[in-house]
């Protein structure tokens, strides 16, 4: 499947705003916005006002890449998120939170939601005791992932595993940091979720 591959910097330049895309560099004085906080290309550095609907374009292009989510992808979520009961643009934020992929970058078993993208596929993680490797898998209230026994061997996630500690989880998940299991213990709410996206502009985008 077609997926961005280029440097992901570039994506939090053109939003004008950190996406959080490259863990713990995105803290530190390395962080591209930080250096050059201007869209990428000869001419990022123009400033022109956007129209209203650039500025909702802007606002679904945000939440894509956040959550590193295809064109194709992001439509299915909206159309399943208008069909739910509820206000639209809370119930496209709360499929995209239910993430397989999501939930353990959530959790702290990944420093970047890309990270946790290669760790699910590369079946690092269990769900319920059985096997999954869908980094879209929508997980449920009551789902239990588990940090697979023989992948506690590899360095780079006992380096992670070794600093979740000093990680908060978010109120509606359970981290069991003896036992390596994150618990879906309720669905997330809109004031639960901290990412930088007007949702409500997404609605509109859509409604045109």
């Amino acid at each position: 499947m077609a997926r961005y591959t280029g440097p992901v910097c570039r994506l939090c330049r053109r939003e004008g705003v950190k996406l959080f895309l490259k863990g713990e560099r995105c803290y530190s004085d390395k962080c591209a916005i930080e250096k050059r906080n201007y869209a990428p290309g000869q001419h990022g550095q123009r400033r022109s006002k956007q129209s209203e609907y650039g500025l909702q374009l802007r606002e679904k292009q945000k939440a894509r890449r956040i959550y590193g989510v295809l064109e194709g992808q992001f439509e299915t979520y909206f159309d399943k998120a208008e069909r739910k009961k509820g206000v639209t643009g809370e119930n496209l934020l709360v499929l995209l939170e239910s993430r397989f992929d999501n939930i353990v970058y959530r959790a702290g078993f990944a420093d970047s939601r890309n990270q946790a993208r290669q760790f699910v596929r590369h079946n690092h993680f269990t769900v319920n005791g059985k096997k999954a490797n869908i980094p879209s898998m929508e997980l449920k209230v009551g789902d239990v992932i588990q940090l697979k026994e023989k992948s506690k061997d590899s360095a780079l996630i006992k380096a992670i595993v070794d600093n979740m500690g000093s990680k908060t989880a978010p109120a509606w998940l359970t981290v069991d940091t003896d036992n390596l299991t994150a618990t879906v213990d309720r669905l997330p709410s809109k004031e639960d979720i901290d990412i930088p996206v007007e949702e409500q502009m997404i609605v509109e985008l859509y409604s045109k």
